[in-house]
Order: C-alpha cells, then sequence, then structure tokens
C-alpha cells in the first residue's frame, strides 16, 4: 500500500509498504483523511518518536475493511474515528486515571504506523463508530479537539472568565470555540498571522491583535492559553495573566524551548500554571461534540492534499499557510 513515511530526521517520503494485518482485537481501517499536527513535525526533527523511520498519522478516520478474529464490536463497512493513544493500563500513572502520563506511553503515527496510509491498523477499543450526518473526510478533526476538551477538562474553567488565546491556528481556533461555550465573558485571540487572524475574528472572538499591548485588559486575563508554543508568545502569556488567573502551556514547544517565570508573582498573586498533554477521557466526548456541530469543518480545514504530495503538505504546515491540513490517501 501506498504510505507517507518519515525516513530521518527532516526526511518524508511516500512510498509503497506492506499492507497491514490485524490482530484479535484489532481493525483495518481504510483511511478517508490524516490530519497534520505539530507533533507530526516534531517527528520530522528527531523529537517525540522513539525511532524511525515510521508511518506518521495519529489524526484519522475511515472505513473498517478488516477485523481481528475477537472483534465483535464493529465489522467491516463502519465508519470510525481512531483515538490514537495507546497505554500499557498497568503503570501508577495508568492505575491513577493519568493515562495520558503513562509510563509506556504509546501512540498510533507516532509510536506504531500510522493513518498518512491507504490503511491503517488500531485497537477497536480506540474505535468511535461515526453517526450518519458525519462526513467521513472531515472526523480527522476530532482528535485535535479531543486535546482540547482535554485542555478544557484541565482548566476546570469557572463561568464569567476573561481569557486570551495565542495562536488562531487550528488549536487556537479550538480553544477558542470551546472557551465561548464554557461562558467566558469574553475571548481574545493574539497571533503574528493576519490570515489567520481573519478566521479567528469570523469565529467571533471579543478582540483581536497581533500584540496583546493592543488590547484593552490592563488588569490582565483570568485564562491565558498559549496554542502555539513558540518561547516569545509564551513568555508574553505568563506577564498577562491577572490575579488568582491561570496560564495554560496547551502548545507543543521544542524540548530546548525555555522561558522565565517571576517566582514571586506567581505566590504574591496565586497564578496557577498548568499544562495539558494530548487526549485523556476526552475522545468520545470530542466525537459527540463534533457530531453536535461545534465545529464548522468547512472553515478549520483550509486544504485536503493527495496522500502522495505528504511531503509538500508538510512544507506548507510548517510554514503556517492554512489551517487544518488533511492528507487523503
Amino acid at each position: 500500500m501506498k504510505a507517507a513515511v518519515i525516513e530521518s530526521v527532516g526526511r518524508a517520503v511516500v512510498t509503497e509498504v506492506p499492507d497491514p494485518t490485524p490482530g484479535p482485537r484489532e481493525v483495518v481501517v481504510e483511511v478517508a483523511a490524516c490530519g497534520l499536527c505539530g507533533t507530526d513535525l516534531h517527528i520530522l526533527q528527531g523529537e517525540f518518536a522513539p525511532k524511525l523511520p515510521i508511518v506518521p498519522g495519529h489524526e484519522f478516520a475511515g472505513v473498517v475493511v478488516g477485523v481481528g478474529t475477537q472483534v465483535t464490536e464493529v465489522a467491516a463497512g463502519d465508519r470510525v474515528a481512531v483515538d490514537p493513544s495507546l497505554y500499557c493500563h498497568e503503570c501508577r500513572y495508568c492505575r491513577t486515571g493519568h493515562n495520558n502520563l503513562c509510563e509506556r506511553w504509546a501512540a498510533i503515527g507516532v509510536t506504531t504506523a500510522g493513518g498518512a496510509a491507504r490503511y491503517a491498523v488500531a485497537p477497536v477499543a480506540n474505535c468511535v463508530k461515526l453517526p450518519e450526518h458525519v462526513r467521513t473526510e472531515d472526523a480527522a478533526l476530532i482528535e485535535p479537539l479531543s486535546c482540547a476538551v482535554r485542555g478544557y477538562d484541565v482548566l476546570q474553567s469557572r463561568l464569567g472568565a476573561h481569557v486570551l488565546i495565542y495562536g488562531s491556528g487550528t488549536m487556537g481556533l479550538m480553544m477558542l470555540e470551546l472557551a465561548k461555550r464554557t461562558g467566558a465573558a469574553s475571548v481574545d485571540v493574539v497571533d503574528v498571522n493576519a490570515k489567520r487572524l481573519e478566521t479567528a475574528r469570523a469565529l467571533g472572538v471579543s478582540a483581536s491583535a497581533a500584540n496583546a499591548d493592543e488590547l484593552d485588559r490592563p488588569q490582565g486575563w483570568d485564562v491565558v492559553i498559549d496554542a502555539t508554543g513558540n518561547a516569545a508568545a509564551i513568555q508574553d502569556g505568563l506577564d498577562r495573566v491577572a490575579k488568582a488567573g491561570t496560564f495554560l502551556q496547551f502548545g507543543v514547544a521544542d524540548y530546548a524551548t525555555r522561558v522565565t517565570i517571576d517566582p514571586y508573582r506567581i505566590y504574591n498573586q496565586e497564578i496557577t500554571i498548568t499544562g495539558s498533554m494530548a487526549v485523556l477521557h476526552s475522545y468520545e466526548r470530542a466525537a459527540e461534540l463534533f457530531a453536535n456541530g461545534v465545529l464548522d469543518p468547512e472553515v478549520f480545514i483550509s486544504d485536503r492534499i493527495p496522500l502522495e504530495n505528504y511531503p509538500q503538505a508538510l512544507e506548507q504546515f510548517a510554514a503556517g499557510v492554512g489551517r487544518k491540513i488533511v492528507v487523503v490517501p
């Protein structure tokens, strides 16, 4: 079958690989669409994936075309979205409900072959059936949405909060949509990418700017979310948190990224700094939210690119052009 492969640091190709075979409790999914994510860029840079080569793609949906000998929950022809998370269920973190921090953490498309291919294998437990009105080629958005849902689980945001989001790419826009639906009094967005800010404005921000200095909230924001992973944005965001406020590190930064905190201010103003790592008990909820129209796929998906152009799609994504880019086998 045809698949994208990150062969080595900085090199992605499209080539032929063997067709997958399901284990007893696994299914084979014919991929309808696979989203690109910042994690894919990190893998290309030699981070996250324990070894290369790897078939990337942890955001995907498709049609079941093969089932293992012990699978009864789905059948060939069922349309599914796939949670890429693979946990050991045995370590201390899994046993205490923090599976996303599993000591043997793994994920489809990161540590095992993913959805940037014609076919992908997944545990049946990771498959969520799609309702009839949800288009399979749109359902790759469910995985990033589930990460955003996890972010709001961490925030435990109260009604009437003033929210500032750094970044209006896919994840920033998803955090915007969830902020609007969790009772925020205002949602402001900062981004240096003018085209992406246009989309944020279309979705209904309270205010937007290239620099938070342009926004009128001198007392700061109750919730500040970084959805960029960029050191300058993170540093600026930390300084914008209001007293008793919360800073959420949601964007994935490079390993070497460093910022400076002010311990006295954190103490004196009771500021919370926290993070949100991937998916945790949020995929099914994200699937339901998606089915109920929390996101408009036509707004969020800017490009649908053939799988054979995967390397070029990665380059476009790295350049910050467009919103969610999906590849179509």
